[in-house]
């Protein structure tokens, strides 16, 4: 199988993404309303020092950068996964009703529960994220003929929109607009170490197994049928990678709110750098999902300062064109 599709050794792509991902990381811990420089940072991160600006970087800016790092190498894999698992180009967390079924999970959660802790709305997430995507891909298997690419992205959008109707309906009806749209803006303002804390490891460990069963992705991308001939019990695979991308996406929504073209967008681009292996797929894609998030919170944060303009409102912008090209490639990838 090519490791990628150029001469350029993957380690040496991989190297120019960390200093992509490194620099970007750089900048945003540096741009923004507060007037930071790099030397404060650096003084912020390595020394005890204190000072009111080493305490915005360590306790505002720091967890913030690091959410928005956890949140977009969350999405960019799990899209990665939907994309190779459905083998549907179009595949995204947020187009295929994952983030929607987890904002409706959380409307009813604050709703009826509104007590819970920070663990119980992250469990509420996982939950409605599993049951958006099992009515998208029940409703677009229903026909004869089994789900195609388009029928699914259908069924998403009808899906979502219904989910979504549900959210704001219940955050109306209990007065929750508020509180609900903190997520649904899909924002970074309010992180903090302790929501860093609790879905770290919820991502860390759904990239891991992602990593772990990254090979049998690459069979199964290629054919179902190829895949069972080798020997490789696709049921298991697909419930293990099912359960790794609603973890992804839950813990995304819980911390961001609905976040969509991410997994759509960084996929494809990995694809043309490193090929179809999603032995290089899922790690880069993991990295150039984070590097893309820092951008667009950056660009949020700074385009007019000192209000900020939702993350989630960046991304569209730099998605929907994206989308509506592959669309118009009549959903072929870009590799």
């Amino acid at each position: 199988m090519e490791e990628n599709k150029s001469f350029i050794p993957f380690t040496y792509k991989l190297l120019l993404m960390l200093v992509a991902f490194g620099g970007m990381f750089i900048f945003a811990m540096t741009l923004g309303a507060a007037d930071i420089s790099f030397k404060e940072v650096w003084t912020a991160l390595t020394t005890n020092k204190t000072g009111d600006k080493l305490l915005v970087i360590r306790e505002i800016r720091l967890p913030r950068e690091i959410g928005a790092i956890l949140v977009g190498s969350a999405l960019a894999v799990s899209g990665a996964i939907m994309q190779g698992m459905t083998r549907n180009p179009l595949a995204d967390p947020g187009l295929l009703g994952l983030t929607a079924g987890a904002n409706a999970a959380l409307a009813i959660t604050m709703a009826f529960l509104p007590f819970v802790s920070y663990y119980g709305i992250i469990i509420a997430c996982f939950i409605g994220a599993a049951i958006g995507a099992m009515l998208v891909f029940g409703i677009s298997s229903i026909k004869r003929g089994g789900f195609t690419p388009f029928r699914v992205v259908l069924a998403g959008a009808a899906v979502s929109t219904f989910l979504y109707a549900l959210a704001e309906g219940i955050s109306i009806y209990y007065k929750l607009s508020k509180e609900v749209s903190m997520w649904t803006a899909g924002g970074l303002v309010s992180t903090s170490w302790k929501q860093v804390q609790i879905i770290a490891p919820f991502i860390l460990i759904g990239i891991i197994v992602a990593l772990f069963l990254s090979r049998q992705l690459t069979i199964l991308s290629l054919s179902e049928e190829v895949a069972v001939g080798l020997g490789q019990n696709t049921t298991q695979i697909k419930i293990i990678l099912f359960i790794v991308i609603v973890l992804l996406s839950g813990a995304s929504v819980a911390l961001v709110g609905n976040m969509v073209f991410i997994g759509l967008m960084i996929p494809h681009i990995v694809r043309v750098i490193v090929g179809n292996d999603y032995r290089f797929v899922i790690p880069v894609s993991a990295i150039l999902g984070s590097t893309l998030m820092l951008l667009a919170d950056t660009i949020g944060r700074t385009i007019n300062t000192p209000y900020e303009t939702p993350v989630a409102a960046i991304i569209a912008m730099m998605g929907l064109p994206f989308f509506l090209f592959i669309v118009h490639k009549g959903g072929k990838t870009l590799s």
